[in-house]
Parts: C-alpha cells; sequence; structure tokens
C-alpha cells in the first residue's frame, strides 16, 4: 500500500472517492493511473472541493435542489466550470456512501449473478477499469441521469453568465479626477 496522505484535492483525474473504514485512511480515491489513500472522508474532501471552487457544498446542493427538483441523493456540482460533477451512491450522510464522478463513466453494468455476492452492479470508467458496487444498476443509472441532468441545466446558466459578462466589457477611465 502507497504512504497514506493527510489531504486530497479533487481534480480532473479524480474517477471516485470510496469510503474505507480503516484506522489509517478513511478515502480510497480512484484517479484514471493510481490509488491513492487519504485520511480524510469523502464528504469532507467534496465539501472542499466546492468551497476551492468557489461556493459551499450546501451552496451547490441547493442551487441543484432548485434546478431538478432533486432532494436525496443529490448529485453536486464541485467544480462546474471544469466539468466535475459527482454524485453519492447513496445518502452522504451514510457510513458506506462513495462517490462517482460523472466525466469518467462509460458504463454501468449489472454484476454477474454469482452465489453469496453483494456486488449488483459494476461501474466501467472510459481507462477500462472497473468498480464493483452493491447498489443495483438502476439506482446507480438514475444518479447518473440525475448528474447529467444537473450538468446540462448548471451549463446552461453558465454560459449565459459568460454571454453576458464578454457582452459588457467594462473600461476604467483613464483619470480618476475628484468630484467638483
Amino acid at each position: 500500500m502507497e504512504k497514506v496522505q493527510k489531504d486530497y484535492k479533487i481534480n480532473k483525474q479524480t474517477m471516485a472517492l470510496l469510503t474505507a473504514c480503516q484506522l489509517e485512511y478513511e478515502t480510497i480515491v480512484m484517479e484514471r493511473n493510481r490509488q491513492l489513500y487519504i485520511k480524510r472522508p469523502p464528504l469532507q474532501l467534496i465539501k472542499n472541493a466546492c468551497l476551492n471552487a468557489g461556493s459551499s457544498y450546501d451552496g451547490r446542493r441547493s442551487a441543484v435542489i432548485h434546478h431538478t427538483g432533486s432532494k436525496k441523493k443529490v448529485p453536486i456540482p464541485v467544480s462546474p466550470e471544469n466539468n466535475i460533477f459527482a454524485f453519492p451512491t447513496c445518502s452522504p450522510d451514510t457510513i458506506p456512501c462513495h462517490w462517482i464522478f460523472l466525466e469518467h463513466i462509460f458504463d454501468i453494468k449489472s454484476a454477474p449473478k454469482k452465489e453469496e455476492t453483494a456486488v449488483q452492479s459494476i461501474i466501467v470508467f472510459h481507462n477500462g477499469m472497473q468498480l464493483r458496487l452493491t447498489e443495483s444498476k438502476r439506482v446507480l443509472e438514475k444518479q447518473f441521469q440525475r448528474t447529467m441532468f444537473a450538468n446540462i441545466k448548471l451549463s446552461s446558466h453558465m454560459s449565459a453568465a459568460q454571454e453576458i459578462v464578454q457582452d459588457h466589457s467594462f473600461d476604467p477611465p483613464e483619470e480618476l479626477s475628484p468630484p467638483s
């Protein structure tokens, strides 16, 4: 096992944050080319990433609820300007909650029926890695769809805001003089 890190910054390489109930670490980070072990829990990493991207977790969550009507297992636009959207596999308040990052998902499949296994689904990432989960394919597909919808809604608002900013340039006066 690699060295345990105290903290982690979510980025474009982040594919999943997996809850790990270990003494040394609380999160396993799946990136495109590596796995990391982090002392902080996944939800704390999500909240910190939201703040680093300019808003609170609660603010981003409220915005998604406003635009989509989804109130449970709300997907989070961690950094919408960088197209980083994540969804929880179950309620974020529960211990086994994992966070999956939208842009890395290639497919969601049902797990093959085998004797005495809790695995119900498999997420296949674009790089070929697979993540076996206890949630059903139907539940994960619904989360995927909610996150796609949130991405579309928030991206359209961001595009409109960018057009407004581009249309209204601000040229400060060359010299400021006091009022007469």
